[in-house]
């Protein structure tokens, strides 16, 4: 059995891990880590829940050196504050082993407080590009003693607009730098920073990502908008926890407000609220205390809940590329997972041309709470089920079976990991396991990639 001893992390860090639970490796770590501890540049396509932020950590532990003020030595882009600070989880305990310092930065944030801090000396720096390059206009920070960069979730930094700001950064670095990079796809615009900014990497990736996945069923149900709110009050009743998508932080703060007065607790997330409030809003879903998260897309992508019952686009997602990365956060670490799409009639359109991209079905059916419980019922993740799509029962909705406090069948973390992270003897928790881990490396309060 592969161990992180026989893959050559050294015995401070593989004694961290094991304080943690966390002794076998996942399949990008067991063939990426090697390259990665010996300074060769790495291009890892690895998609969330793969196991890829503990594969950058523990290089990043090993390679960064102290740094004097406003120097620091390495340095982690991130497209998001929540991912900011879950990998600062990963990655604080097995820098605190090697006597390095990790800080965040990004916004939301009191800038003084990133003085501070650069002042005093950071060896670690985890960053937003926008506040990082703040902070180098500011002349707050220097970049020229970085020797290793990690871009993490290269791909949603190019959808968010930050690959202009990054490069800027990139160029700062020194040029004896080791890059690595981790991204879901390596097409496009990530495949121009693979080209201009590593020497001859390493070339990784997951065997499967259906490999961690579970049984994900896809629902398309047409509901007019005065219906909507009924509807996902009785979709979060029947699973839970729930992430719900909207199109707009209005929308957002409107629904949840909404579900709350239909008896379903739910919490808000997006840009407009303060890193507390999208904290807190994680943590009461991680310990059952609301049933639905209500997210706009800032959520689809490096903020990772285990145990996700069941994703909900309350409003269809703009492009078939989002559809997969808001629907990846159920059905995760082997867990199953359900995925309900509502489309109105102004949507339907967009929708249909959106399942031929994807290879699915083109069907829009009338919902049914029933088949939400029927294993058989929906599309499988991969495309549509062979053989003629099942006939649809009465239209309308089914009751809720399940609690009417709007808890529904809430899971709480069952300690499989960040990444779902195997843990002693390389075996999961189930899914449904009750209580919260104390563990922090590679596991989740709210996980990272």
């Amino acid at each position: 059995m592969t161990t992180f001893a026989r893959l050559g992390v050294p015995r401070d860090l593989t004694d961290t891990l094991a304080r943690v639970g966390v002794t076998t490796p996942f399949p990008i770590q067991a063939a990426a880590l090697p390259d990665a501890m010996s300074g060769r540049d790495l291009c890892g396509r690895a998609p969330t829940g793969s196991g890829k932020t503990l594969t950058f950590s523990i290089p990043l532990a090993l390679r960064a050196t102290a740094a004097s003020a406003h120097r620091p030595t390495a340095l982690v882009l991130v497209p998001t504050r929540e991912l900011a600070a879950q990998v600062a989880d990963v990655l604080e305990p097995l820098a605190r082993a090697r006597g390095r310092s990790v800080a965040t930065f990004y916004g939301g944030t009191k800038i003084a407080r990133d003085q501070r801090r650069l002042r005093s000396g950071v060896d670690i720096a985890i960053a937003c590009p926008g506040r990082l390059a703040d902070l180098v206009q500011r002349r707050d920070v220097h970049l020229g003693e970085v020797r290793t960069v990690v871009l993490d979730e290269a791909d949603r930094m190019a959808d968010m607009g930050f690959l202009p700001e990054v490069t800027r950064l990139l160029d700062r670095t020194a040029d004896d730098r080791q890059t690595l990079l981790f991204s879901a796809t390596l097409d496009g615009d990530v495949d121009v920073l693979v080209r201009r900014y590593q020497r001859d990497p390493a070339r990784h990736a997951t065997p499967s990502e259906g490999d961690e996945r579970g049984d994900v069923r896809h629902f398309f149900w047409s509901a007019v908008k005065s219906e909507r709110i009924e509807i996902a009050r009785d979709i979060v009743r029947t699973i839970a926890p729930a992430i719900v998508f909207t199109r707009t932080k209005h929308g957002a703060d409107r629904l949840t407000r909404q579900l709350n007065r239909q008896g379903v607790r739910a919490a808000a997330i997006h840009g407009n609220r303060s890193q507390n409030q999208r904290e807190r809003a994680l943590a009461d879903l991680t310990r059952g205390e609301v049933a639905a998260l209500v997210a706009t897309d800032v959520a689809a992508r490096g903020i990772h809940v285990d145990n996700v019952g069941v994703v909900l686009h309350y409003d269809p997602p703009g492009t078939d590329k989002d559809y997969v990365h808001r629907s990846g956060r159920t059905g995760r670490a082997g867990a199953d997972g359900v995925v309900v799409t509502l489309v109105t009639p102004d949507t339907s359109a967009d929708v249909r041309s959106m399942q031929r991209k994807l290879a699915m079905r083109e069907q829009i059916e009338t919902s049914d709470l029933r088949d939400l419980r029927d294993p058989s019922a929906g599309q499988r993740d991969g495309g549509p089920e062979p053989g003629p799509a099942p006939s649809r029962r009465a239209s309308g909705r089914s009751q809720p079976t399940a609690r009417s406090d709007g808890r529904g069948s809430q899971s709480r973390n069952g300690g499989a990991g960040r990444d779902g992270q195997r843990r002693r003897g390389g075996q999961r928790r189930s899914p449904n396991a009750r209580g919260r881990s104390n563990a922090r490396g590679d596991q989740r309060r709210t996980h990272t990639s």
